[in-house]
C-alpha cells in the first residue's frame, strides 16, 4: 500500500479502527498483538525518556517475547489512547476488541476503492489488515533499514540466544522505525514505493 492508498483507506475507517490501523502500519504488529495490547506491557526506558511495549511470549504468534518500539506516529496514537481503559490500549465501547478485520474494515475498504482515481487495483480492493505489517516491512527496506533491524522490528523469530535489548539498541530500533513515518500522509512523502504488476 502506498501513501496515497493509505490516506484513502484510513480516511474511510471509523476512528477506533483508524487508530489501531495507524499504530499497526507504524509498528509492524500483528492483528492480535494490537487487539491484545495491554497497558501493563508498557515499559519506560528511563535513559531514553521514552516507552516501548514488551508483549509476553504467550501473546505472540512465534511464542517469543516481542518488543514494540514506537516511532513518532505510533507514540501519538498511544498518547491519544491513554485514559480510555485501565487494561486495554485499544478498547471499543469499554471492551477488548478481538478483531480488526471486520465488517467496518470491509465497508471502509469498499468505500475507499470506489474513490480511487481510476480503477482500484485488486490488491487495494482486497487489502487485509495483515497487509499493513507487510507495508511496514517494505517501507523499512525502502528506507535502507538493515535486515537484522527489520527482523527485530517485525517481531520475527530470533535465532539469537537472548532477546534482551540495551537502551542504545532500542534507540537504534526507534531511529530505524522513525524512517518510515517521514512519509506519513500528514507530512510530505519522503519515500516512493513502486508497484510491480505481475500477470497471474
Amino acid at each position: 500500500m502506498d501513501w496515497g492508498e493509505q490516506a484513502l483507506l484510513f480516511g474511510e475507517l471509523p476512528d477506533h479502527l483508524q487508530q489501531k490501523t495507524l499504530f499497526k502500519v507504524n509498528t509492524g504488529t500483528r492483528e492480535q498483538e494490537v487487539c491484545g495490547l495491554k497497558w501493563q506491557h508498557e515499559v519506560h526506558i528511563v535513559e531514553l525518556n521514552i516507552s516501548i511495549f514488551v508483549i509476553p511470549a504467550e501473546d505472540t504468534k512465534n511464542g517469543e517475547e516481542r518488543i514494540v518500539v514506537l516511532n513518532s506516529v505510533a507514540r501519538e496514537v498511544i498518547e491519544a489512547q491513554r485514559g480510555k481503559h485501565d487494561v486495554w490500549v485499544f478498547p471499543y465501547k469499554g471492551n477488548r476488541v478481538t478483531r480488526m478485520y471486520n465488517s467496518a474494515w470491509k465497508s471502509a475498504r469498499k468505500r475507499a476503492a470506489s474513490k480511487y482515481e481510476g480503477k482500484a487495483p485488486w490488491g487495494f480492493r482486497n487489502v487485509r489488515v495483515h497487509d499493513l505489517k507487510h507495508t511496514f516491512g517494505r517501507r523499512l527496506r525502502a528506507a535502507g533499514v538493515s535486515l537484522e533491524d527489520r527482523k527485530d522490528l517485525l517481531g520475527h523469530k530470533s535465532s539469537e540466544i537472548t532477546t534482551h535489548y540495551s537502551a542504545p539498541e532500542i534507540a537504534n530500533l526507534i531511529e530505524a522505525a522513525e524512517k518510515v513515518c517521514m512519509g506519513d500522509s500528514r507530512k510530505t512523502p519522503a519515500l516512493t514505493l513502486v508497484r510491480v504488476k505481475r500477470d497471474t
